[in-house]
């Protein structure tokens, strides 16, 4: 009987835990040389096209200039590199199986049964391309994807520069903290 009072808390706590994490993923150029890299700037034209408000736009750009500030990089208006952003957005539902009983069998007058849960989230996902500002090439990309937080503007701020760290604690290649 003690299971049953521990199945609820495993669900909850399941479902708390997978709306906190960001997924991470990279990819670069391994011929790109990225001790060389020491200033940025923001890549205006990339930035533009992402679909997303400038109010949102600029908490992505503040929580990057922080990050790579940390670091050691500079801004500057001869950069090494060209930092652009773009989101992609969909719904994310998920169902949770409640198909746990109670005895050997389904027994309706006793507790038991079947049910499921439907949660409904909205997933985004964070594209930062880091570009060669010589060669206009693309040297690094990160995309952290997670569930986004609209209703209060703090949590929404906070959950950027969440995102945001996460990705970029995977630059440069090689570095990243484990």
């Amino acid at each position: 009987m003690k299971i049953i009072n521990v199945i609820p808390l495993l669900l909850l706590t399941l479902i708390l835990t997978s709306c906190s994490t960001v997924r991470v993923a990279t990819d670069y150029d391994r011929q790109a040389n990225f001790t060389g890299y020491e200033s940025f700037a923001f890549y205006k034209p990339g930035i533009d096209k992402a679909e997303i408000s400038d109010l949102d736009k600029k908490r992505i750009l503040r929580a990057i200039d922080a990050e790579l500030s940390v670091k050691g990089m500079v801004k500057s208006e001869s950069p090494d590199l060209l930092v652009s952003i773009f989101t992609k957005e969909r719904e994310r539902v998920d169902v949770y199986n409640n198909n746990f009983g109670w005895g050997w069998g389904w027994n309706p007058w006793w507790g038991g049964g079947f049910g499921s849960t439907v949660s409904r989230s909205t997933e985004g996902s964070l594209y930062i391309d880091l570009i060669d500002a010589k060669t206009n090439e693309l040297v690094w990309q990160g995309v952290g994807s997670a569930n986004l937080v609209t209703q209060n503007m703090e949590k929404k701020e906070a959950r950027i520069r969440e995102i945001v760290a996460e990705v970029l604690a995977q630059y440069p290649p090689g570095m990243a903290t484990k």
